[in-house]
């Protein structure tokens, strides 16, 4: 199994910054993919970032210049820096991790979420 610890969500004005964190442990082989998910209420869960196992990234359009991920191997860590947030930001934000847990069994495991409000 592998468990997914997500911080740093909260309330924040509009312009402001926030840093989410999202820790993978338990029985982990490797990891591949890392990103992060968000979805506001009457709204589809979307993408936000991704980030590869070799640092290539991927980002809403929504997001981009504005939201930086970035990921800690050793760790197994994966970050999302949000800067210059806009109310439209505030969602529940998900982390989510694919990778194996042997050679040849994968997982595709979701943290809890953390909420971000961005106050106008």
């Amino acid at each position: 199994q592998v468990q997914l610890v997500e911080s740093g969500g909260g309330l924040v004005q509009a312009g402001g910054s926030l840093r989410l964190s999202c820790a993978a442990s338990g029985s982990i082989f490797s990891i591949t993919s890392m990103g992060w998910y968000r979805q506001a209420p009457g709204n589809e869960r979307e993408l936000v970032a991704v980030i590869s196992s070799g640092g290539s990234t991927n980002y809403a359009s929504s997001v981009k210049d504005r939201f930086t991920i970035s990921r800690d191997n050793a760790k197994n860590t994966v970050y999302l820096q949000m800067n210059s947030l806009k109310p439209e930001d505030t969602a529940v934000y998900y982390c989510n991790v694919h990778g194996l847990i042997s050679s040849n069994q994968l997982f595709n495991s979701w943290a809890q979420g953390t909420q971000v409000t961005v106050s106008s």
